[in-house]
């Protein structure tokens, strides 16, 4: 399993962590379409949609996702 931050915006509070056994390719097969048709088209996206058609299209997959920047520990 692995941790991504995916970067679809100017804000990096608006990333999105996601825990999962996917590759990166992926992930961006299916990312990618819905973030080109909101800056083409105006389609509405928020991370829950992109996280929701990660699991829709690989549904025998682990995919977790995290919205909040995660704690830092300092030891």
């Amino acid at each position: 399993m692995k941790a991504y931050e995916i970067n679809t915006t100017a804000f990096d509070e608006e990333n999105l962590i996601i825990f999962t056994d996917l590759t990166e390719s992926q992930i961006k097969k299916v990312i990618e379409p819905i973030v080109l048709s909101e800056r083409e088209d105006g389609e509405y996206y928020d991370n829950d949609v992109l996280l929701d058609a990660l699991v829709d299209a690989y549904p025998k997959n682990e995919i977790y996702g995290y919205q909040n920047n995660p704690k830092l520990i300092t030891i």
